[in-house]
């Protein structure tokens, strides 16, 4: 087994090859002068069982083919098996056609990975489950849910806790974590899109009088329908929310946006590479997740069951 990494995230593919205690394979991932990627491999992988660590997080054009070519040049290195490990998998909000004229980009960068040599693709909390449909290779999406949970239960127990889904999308992801959190109640937030990044908050479903609330998705990105809804749930009388998001994308002035809002805390996993501004938050906080996809990793080259972990 091997580990690759591309530069959308090195510290978490170290992070990685540290949890499964091998080194990175030895390569360069770099640009010619007019930003064409490079690849180069400097130690022999044939009939290797090879990961490649890449999200293709912003910028997520020239991640995205970071990771394309590493998976040419292994089948063309003659790989015996390629995994695809892309924590954050850009392009998943583009699932369905919202309107005429439209693309399912999701799908195009499906047949992309594939098209490219992969023979599996291993992620985190896809946008939207079908996107699992999208690959005609087998493909594991695994959840940061029970990395938060144990986080939620070291920090505050369960005790007086409500998880708050912040659109109706995202109760099946809320629902999942309240179980873990000794069944918590569960609350909605109500919102009209006008469009997008933006979002006005409705109302409350559900009572959130003298709870401290959780709030749980998947994407955090300009942080408008977080901060709204952290606002909301407190002018319905909740006592303090957190949020608890797999993916960092905070674009733009999200972060100082988070900074200035009701959340008492913003806590993200290390999916996507913290920038310096998330980093120097005071109400950001990172979660790593390296073991957790270390050991899907190690299930994976091993043979035996990833949906164990969930168990």
């Amino acid at each position: 087994m091997k580990i690759l990494a591309g530069n959308s995230n090195l510290p978490l593919a170290r992070a990685i090859a540290g949890y499964l205690e091998l080194p990175l394979t030895d390569a360069s991932v770099r640009r010619f002068a007019d930003e064409e990627v490079f690849v180069e491999i400097h130690e022999n992988v044939r009939g290797e069982d090879v990961f490649v660590v890449q999200p293709t997080s912003f910028p997520a054009n020239d991640n995205l083919m970071e990771l394309l070519i590493c998976i040419d040049a292994l089948r063309r290195a003659s790989a015996k098996r390629i995994t695809a490990v892309v924590p954050y998998f850009g392009y998943a909000r583009q699932d369905r056609k919202p309107g005429p004229r439209t693309p399912i980009s999701a799908k195009l960068v499906a047949n992309l990975i594939t098209e490219a040599g992969a023979d599996r693709v291993l992620s985190v909390d896809l946008h939207a489950g079908q996107i699992q449909g999208f690959f005609d290779i087998p493909t594991d999406n695994l959840y940061a849910a029970p990395v938060m949970a144990a986080d939620i239960l070291a920090r505050n127990g369960a005790k007086d806790i409500t998880v708050v889904s912040p659109d109706v999308g995202g109760v099946v992801r809320a629902r999942a974590l309240a179980k873990r959190l000794d069944n918590a109640p569960l609350a909605i937030v109500d919102k009209r899109r006008d469009k997008p990044g933006s979002s006005e908050v409705m109302n409350i479903i559900g009572d959130v009088s003298g709870r401290a609330c959780i709030l749980i998705d998947d994407i955090v990105d300009s942080g408008g329908t977080l901060c709204n809804a952290a606002q909301a749930l407190l002018d319905g009388g909740a006592t303090s929310v957190t949020a608890y998001i797999t993916h960092g994308v905070l674009s733009g002035g999200a972060v100082a946006r988070v900074d200035g809002s009701a959340l008492t805390e913003l806590v993200i996993t290390d999916s996507i590479l913290p920038t310096e501004a998330t980093n120097a938050s005071k109400v950001i906080r990172v979660l790593p997740i390296a073991p957790l996809l270390g050991e899907a990793i190690r299930r994976i080259a091993d043979e035996s069951s990833v949906s164990s972990l969930f168990d």
